[in-house]
């Protein structure tokens, strides 16, 4: 059974949730069913769905945005993907609060240091956004990329964990 979490307030926009079995599995930004949806039926076509509260994880994410960094860290996370956007997302989530780390020095992480482009596209193809902190990779020269919620919010979340990173010229 998947649960479907609308309406979630946070400071930077509304955030529908999805969990499978107790593990977040989407972390959506804004209130779009149909979206959602979509994005579900791609890993979970045959399995129902039912709309309530992810208690859990609604408080992890609001000791997140009242300054807990680490209660994030140990939501659980259902990650689909390929292989190797697992193996980038998980690493994401080694990325300490507070800091950052250039799509280069992520790809070096993982033992793949040639496949820089692969880690962007992965890391933009995160379905768990904030709780797999996608927003903590940069660019090489210190500056904001893009982010699937909007530069904005990645700015957003980045100076909330203390960081101020340059903005693309």
């Amino acid at each position: 059974m998947i649960i479907v979490d609308e309406n979630v307030w946070s400071p930077i926009g509304t955030l529908t949730l999805a969990a499978r079995e107790g593990r977040v599995c989407l972390v959506h930004f804004g209130p779009n069913p149909v979206q959602v949806d979509t994005w579900l039926d791609r890993w979970y076509s045959n399995e129902p769905r039912a709309r309530a509260e992810l208690r859990e994880s609604r408080c992890a994410l609001q000791q997140y945005f009242e300054g807990e960094y680490a209660s994030i860290d140990a939501v659980p996370v259902e990650l689909n993907g390929t292989p190797f956007q697992r193996k980038v997302w998980e690493a994401l989530r080694s990325i300490p609060p507070g800091t950052t780390m250039s799509y280069a020095d992520l790809a070096r992480h993982i033992g793949e240091p040639r496949a820089v482009r692969a880690v962007g596209a992965a890391n933009g193809a995160n379905p768990v956004a904030v709780i797999v902190p996608c927003h903590r990779v940069i660019g090489a020269d210190g500056t904001l990329t893009g982010y699937g919620g909007g530069i904005e919010r990645k700015q957003w979340l980045l100076a909330h964990e203390g960081v101020a990173p340059r903005l693309p010229l």
